[in-house]
């Protein structure tokens, strides 16, 4: 099967989940991953909104907000094609569309924080192996974004992806450009990525 086959497989599975079981997907996933270290210690944190079916980390983003932590939510750039900003987030903050229907912050400099000054990035994903490789939607946002995560061994953002144990598939293709994952948390489990 190729790459655009298991994304649109994937992607309608995911989509044909019900709000129930959306709900308690993210639910298990919150109670796995807000007990991790890398997640308690963590100061400033990049989430995303979930969209299409994707699992949704909005009680981690609550959970995280409560603890007293700085939340991040990705904006796209929009002069840098397919990257991210990644804008603070709180409550009070005023929401805007971007150009797929998805609310994200409304740019403002002053909110705006650099990838590299994260602690972890809580990223969608659609497909994931256990090697980290991880398939997004195809606009290499993510990718482009962190591609300063190659040069060098560099352990800072923590790249986790989130998602629904079933994504998982047995291997992902890797292209030179895409970056791996460190950890894959699902409603089941916290996967540490095995990097070739």
């Amino acid at each position: 099967m190729n790459t655009g086959d298991i994304r649109q497989q994937l992607r309608a599975k995911r989509r044909a989940l019900s709000v129930k079981q959306q709900r308690v997907c993210a639910d298990q996933l919150a109670t796995i991953l807000c007990k991790e270290r890398f997640f308690l210690r963590a100061k400033r944190i990049g989430i995303y909104l979930a969209n299409d079916g994707e699992i949704d980390p909005g009680a981690i983003l609550a959970t995280a907000l409560k603890a007293g932590k700085s939340c991040f939510l990705p904006i796209l750039h929009p002069l840098k094609k397919n990257s991210l900003y990644f804008g603070q987030y709180d409550p009070t903050t005023q929401m805007v569309p971007n150009r797929f229907g998805i609310p994200e912050p409304k740019f403002n400099s002053a909110q705006i924080a650099p990838p590299w000054s994260l602690d972890i990035i809580l990223m969608p994903l659609v497909a994931f192996d256990r090697e980290g490789n991880r398939m997004g939607m195809g606009g290499g946002y993510y990718d482009r974004t962190l591609a300063f995560m190659a040069e060098g061994n560099r352990l800072k953002p923590k790249l986790i992806g989130l998602a629904h144990g079933y994504q998982e598939v047995d291997n992902i293709s890797q292209q030179s450009w895409d970056i791996p994952l460190h950890l894959i948390a699902t409603d089941r489990e916290i996967i540490c990525a095995k990097q070739k």
